[in-house]
């Protein structure tokens, strides 16, 4: 046998982040995210069937600042993989291939996403759905 040196694996130093990677990144931890902050709508629909009491401690456990940061996380996480996944939805139909295309549809599904989560929370802080 001879004694070559084998190629190293690239590491994450080597890659330079681009917004392609980032969003493949964070369409599956926005999955996880919403799949764990369910939990969350889940206990607040259960609290509001079960009585006035309980719906005031939900109301008091999720209206501090971790609760709403909790919640602004979820309903970006909501976002997000909702407009990444009309993304795929059109690459699946065999469009947005070209790198460019990639790269555009990559950025509208950040973008878009920020906008959407915007647009909810001034709706839910107007209508006072957060007090």
């Amino acid at each position: 046998m001879t004694d070559r040196p084998r190629p190293l694996s690239p590491h994450l130093q080597v890659y330079r982040w681009q917004i392609q990677m980032v969003t493949s990144i964070l369409h599956r931890a926005t999955g996880i995210a919403l799949a764990v902050g369910t939990l969350l709508v889940v206990w607040g629909i259960l609290a509001l069937a079960t009585s006035e009491s309980a719906f005031e401690t939900f109301k008091s456990c999720i209206g501090n600042p971790i609760g709403v940061i909790l919640l602004v996380g979820w309903s970006w996480s909501l976002t997000f993989h909702l407009c990444n996944g009309i993304r795929h939805l059109v690459q699946d139909s065999g469009a947005g291939f070209q790198i460019s295309q990639f790269v555009r549809s990559s950025w509208l599904a950040v973008i878009g996403s920020v906008v959407f989560l915007v647009v909810i929370w001034a709706y839910v802080l107007l209508v006072g759905g957060a007090a």
